[in-house]
């Protein structure tokens, strides 16, 4: 039996995709959740297969910083990421950040169900025409002459700080949400600024807009 926890932050999502699941012979839902918090949670409680997880839930903890933390600390939970997201840079960082899966929210059930068998079973699942743009992905960032992104070089902590800024949570704020302190909420951002050379927080805020940190 494949054990399954499944977050949206839409409940008649969450209820749909369940039934569709539950009935499977193979499959059944142990979990939902709602954020990547509470995803974190339940994937901590009850040590699923799988994890399903949307992207584009409510602000807070990014669903990119959630895959990469649970990836973490769970490596025996396999993700599944179901977005309306399409890009290639976009579908590089996920996979990078840890998912064994990709899957476009407007997919049939079919691909969905495929997808997680096919993930269960040690594989990697994306849609052939995500597949594609991968590959072009990994040829441009294998053939360019351009120096790293200095997105790659953004640690853990700056990423989960990154977009709470670009959202305009004051230094306070951000220290709550995260359970740190202003101190080193002060000195994040500013490795942050002089990493990714930026001068301001208009700045900052375009830079996470491009980088699609504000769209989940």
């Amino acid at each position: 039996m494949i054990k399954i926890v499944l977050a949206d932050d839409h409940a008649i999502v969450r209820s749909g995709f369940s039934m569709i699941l539950n009935f499977q012979p193979d499959m059944e839902v142990v979990g939902t959740a709602a954020d990547g918090i509470e995803a974190y949670t339940m994937v901590a409680k009850h040590r699923p297969d799988i994890l399903i997880m949307d992207l584009s839930m409510p602000p807070g903890e990014s669903g990119l910083i959630a895959t990469g933390k649970i990836k973490e600390d769970h490596p025996d939970t396999k993700i599944l990421i179901l977005t309306m997201h399409d890009d290639e840079e976009y579908l590089f960082h996920i996979l990078k950040n840890g998912a064994s899966g990709y899957v476009l929210k407007n997919a049939p059930d079919e691909e969905l169900l495929l997808a997680i068998r096919t993930i269960h079973g040690g594989g990697t699942y994306i849609h052939p025409k995500m597949a594609t743009s991968l590959v072009r992905e990994f040829i441009k960032k294998d053939t360019t002459s351009q120096t790293e992104d200095p997105y790659e070089i953004l640690s853990k902590r700056e990423l989960e700080i990154l977009p709470l800024v670009a959202k305009g949570y004051g230094n306070k704020e951000v220290a709550e949400k995260l359970f740190i302190s202003v101190k080193t909420v002060e000195a994040n951002k500013a490795k942050i600024m002089e990493k990714l050379n930026l001068r301001s927080r208009p700045e900052l805020v375009q830079y996470a807009l491009k980088k699609k940190m504000l769209d989940f």
